[in-house]
């Protein structure tokens, strides 16, 4: 089984199976977004204690609400005017390299944009009730800012505040970007982890906040088959929602791993079925297959982690296939048991 993943076909076919409904048209659903570039603001800052006070001051009038979550919550300053100046200094001092580079990388962030606004006609269009985020604010903060936003992101350095979304550059610079390739940032950030900090994953790291927002995950602790078919409900909404984007972005993936998942899809679910993984509740069984690792050990060095994930894709998928009337609420309403025994899923 170990070998399973090691004769892929050198294609970088991109499994973008798409779902057999057509794709709404969008088009006339009005969504209003607005892109602030903070990060361009803040390290024009001068760092002379006098004028930096200035400076900020006037980023507090402009940005608000941002300013205030920026300030303490993404690079943890204490509410106190001279840990503010101090730590705010100490920000664009650190960072003026990262900030000048993604000033290069994104000299025009609208293509970004575009993308998400279309994410967000399609979420307004099957939950035409749903308040959306209005503006999106980039910033340039710590490596480690997506710990720091653990309430407020989905595995990356975006947070949603209200009518705001942040998006934090530093984590969006292109797999290749030279300061990932450094041991002290590895050392947080693996390899399999940077591969995915490029501009194109932006978008679905914004949707996957919203769904977060609308839809909290509650399965931790849960049977494994139950916490494999929440992950697939996610992903399904992904789906639906970026329809036009390719299903290696959604998850994660190589083209490679992912072709590769699709053709071993029944050894893989010969893994939970032979092994009777499907009702374990103990952390130290399910973790293998529902965290992020550089692969699924009893797979394989050629195997991704997150197996569970698509796994759980897969029987949603199926379950929706047999309940094509089924609304998006109504899919993610439904108990995670009932979808895994009515979807009868059996890969051949």
């Amino acid at each position: 089984m170990k070998k399973m993943f090691v004769l892929l076909c050198i294609a970088a076919t991109l499994y973008a199976c798409k779902n057999s409904k057509k794709v709404p048209d969008v088009s006339k659903v009005t969504v209003d977004l607005n892109i602030e570039r903070f990060d361009r603001e803040f390290f024009a800052l001068d760092t002379n204690n006098a004028k930096l006070d200035a400076g900020m001051q006037h980023l507090f009038q402009k940005y608000k609400a941002f300013a205030a979550d920026y300030l303490y919550n993404i690079i943890g300053s204490e509410p106190m005017p001279d840990s503010v100046l101090r730590k705010a200094k100490q920000i664009l001092i650190d960072y003026k390299k990262v900030a000048a580079d993604a000033n290069n990388t994104f000299k025009d962030f609208n293509d970004v944009a575009a993308q998400v606004k279309e994410g967000f006609q399609f979420i307004k269009y099957y939950f035409p009730a749903y308040k959306l985020p209005t503006t999106l604010v980039t910033y340039i903060g710590p490596w480690d800012a997506m710990f720091m936003l653990t309430n407020k992101s989905s595995g990356s350095s975006i947070m949603r505040d209200g009518d705001q979304m942040g998006i934090g550059l530093q984590l969006f610079m292109g797999k290749d970007y030279s300061i990932y390739k450094e041991e002290g940032f590895r050392n947080i950030y693996p390899d399999y982890v940077s591969r995915r900090f490029s501009k194109n994953y932006i978008p679905v790291n914004c949707i996957k906040v919203i769904i977060d927002g609308m839809y909290p995950d509650q399965s931790t602790g849960k049977p494994l088959i139950e916490q494999m078919v929440e992950a697939g409900k996610r992903l399904y909404l992904l789906d639906a929602f970026l329809p036009n984007t390719a299903d290696t972005l959604k998850i994660g993936y190589t083209a490679d791993q992912l072709k590769g998942c699709y053709e071993n899809e029944s050894n893989v679910w010969g893994l939970f079925v032979n092994n009777d993984l499907l009702y374990a509740t103990e952390p130290s069984l399910t973790k293998d297959y529902m965290n992020d690792g550089p692969n699924t050990a009893a797979l394989g060095e050629k195997s991704p982690g997150l197996i569970g994930h698509f796994t759980g894709w897969q029987i949603v998928k199926k379950w929706m296939q047999k309940n094509e009337k089924k609304t998006l609420d109504e899919l993610m309403k439904t108990p995670a048991k009932q979808i895994f025994e009515e979807a009868k899923y059996k890969p051949s």
